[in-house]
């Protein structure tokens, strides 16, 4: 086991790993831009070095940096987190030049699944279905016209790095494609350093679905199970619940073996995700892979009866995959809803600032992972999401019904949240039922249809 392990990023997620380093027995380091001083995880970390100014640029981006705050405080481990330098495997392979045990997939992993054009070759070289695009990173304006025209529009531009809906742009012509081309590769270049972008055939009306998979470094890897994250604004997601109401039991097995061999394949180890689009028929297609934990891995935890992050370290440090873990059954329906400061009613502004009141919901079933408290300071130069809210139920139906009650408890003032605008969706009668895509949100921005019961 390791003696002390340093969490290279912040917020919730730095929060929910130092977490689970203490139950397991483990000292943390917490690094930390200028802004975050007063930020949890550094209060809650045993030790704690500020690595730069507040732009991610300039701190939690600057691996230079990381490494001597991880030499200095003389830990043994990293682990990432999401975002930042979680999928990049230049930082994973200076942690291991450094003899420090990056807590994630290999570094060849990374770099095979972490680029989505790579990702899908090797997709569809693993027998997995994948949708209709270009064959590589397609450089001009004049080749994506070439290639839309091909699959046929409307087509979809993706950065082949990164992720959080970055980079990433629909188009229904000539016109919006060479727009979304120009403005995906700079958004990609500007978030990732990496303005590469591939095209592929847009599926109308899909679910977004996703498979955990885990894996050890003794060649056993399984999948627990699926999340539904078809709630989404501008591909950032919204909602995500676990089970999906699409995924029946067959499409279940046959999309959890693709993932897993697919896993096997490029020889992951640790925690990833496999995100696929899924169609009214049942057909699905390969996206890319998250070679990392996801914002979303609480319903997991909650309808297997696990802790990932637990299990990643533990993987990370020579063990064997947990047996409760690879014998998983789901036992329950989780929902989760992102709480991020932004104002629905004026286009969803981000809405940094002071809290002046924080109160979390609790009682049976509810889970809120979380950073902030009463006259925190959210800073305006990052992601807008502060608070993830996991409700479990029985069922789907009982899930939603303490989802909505949880959300009717969850006081924050002093800035704006989307809190009342999750409520709405749970109180919709097409998402009570099962009923969306990945256009629901758009389809529901009315007054009018917020009102359907």
């Amino acid at each position: 086991m390791f003696n002390k392990i340093l969490i290279a990023n912040r917020g919730e997620i730095a929060l929910r790993i130092i977490r689970a380093c203490k139950e397991l027995g483990i000292p943390t380091v917490a690094v930390y831009s200028e802004v975050d001083v007063d930020s949890l995880h550094v209060q809650l970390a045993d030790e704690a070095v500020c690595i730069g100014r507040p732009p991610s640029s300039e701190s939690y981006l600057k691996i230079e940096r990381i490494i001597s705050a991880a030499e200095i405080s003389d830990v043994d481990a990293i682990h990432p987190g999401y975002g930042f330098l979680a999928e990049n495997a230049h930082f994973a392979e200076v942690c291991a030049s450094c003899n420090i045990k990056f807590i994630g997939p290999p570094p060849a992993a990374i770099r095979i699944m972490g680029d989505k054009n790579a990702a899908r070759e090797q997709a569809r070289r693993a027998g997995v279905p994948i949708t209709p695009g270009s064959d590589g990173v397609v450089e001009t304006e004049k080749e994506a016209v070439e290639i839309a025209k091909k699959v046929g529009y409307p087509v979809m531009i993706k950065a082949i790095a990164g992720g959080g809906g970055r980079g990433m742009r629909a188009a229904h012509n000539d016109v919006s494609l060479v727009q979304g081309f120009h403005a995906a590769h700079s958004e990609a270049e500007k978030a990732f350093g990496n303005g590469g972008v591939y095209i592929e055939k847009l599926i109308d009306r899909p679910h977004h679905i996703e498979f955990q998979v885990i894996g050890d470094s003794h060649g056993r890897l399984v999948h627990l199970g699926e999340r539904d994250c078809s709630i989404q604004r501008r591909n950032q997601k919204i909602v995500e619940e676990c089970p999906s109401p699409l995924v029946d039991e067959r499409l279940r097995e046959q999309m959890g073996e693709c993932s897993v061999e697919l896993a096997k394949s490029v020889g992951y180890e640790n925690a990833g995700t496999m995100e696929y689009l899924v169609d009214r028929q049942g057909n699905f297609y390969f996206m890319e892979m998250n070679t990392r934990i996801q914002v979303e891995h609480p319903v997991t935890e909650e309808v297997y009866g696990c802790d990932l992050v637990k299990e990643q370290i533990l993987i990370a440090g020579g063990a064997h995959l947990s047996e409760h873990v690879a014998t998983a059954k789901p036992r329950s329906c989780a929902i989760e809803c992102r709480i991020n400061a932004e104002d629905p009613d004026n286009n969803f502004q981000p809405s940094p600032g002071m809290i002046d009141f924080y109160y979390a919901p609790g009682g049976r079933g509810v889970r809120v992972d979380s950073h902030i408290y009463s006259k925190y300071t959210i800073p305006p130069h990052y992601d807008s999401m502060i608070s993830k809210l996991i409700c479990v139920g029985s069922t789907r139906e009982s899930a939603i019904r303490r989802m909505t009650r949880a959300l009717s408890e969850y006081l924050i003032s002093g800035i704006k949240t989307n809190i009342p605008f999750q409520a709405k969706i749970m109180q919709n009668a097409d998402f009570m039922r099962g009923d969306f895509d990945t256009s629901f949100v758009e389809k529901i921005m009315s007054p009018k249809q917020f009102e359907r019961k």
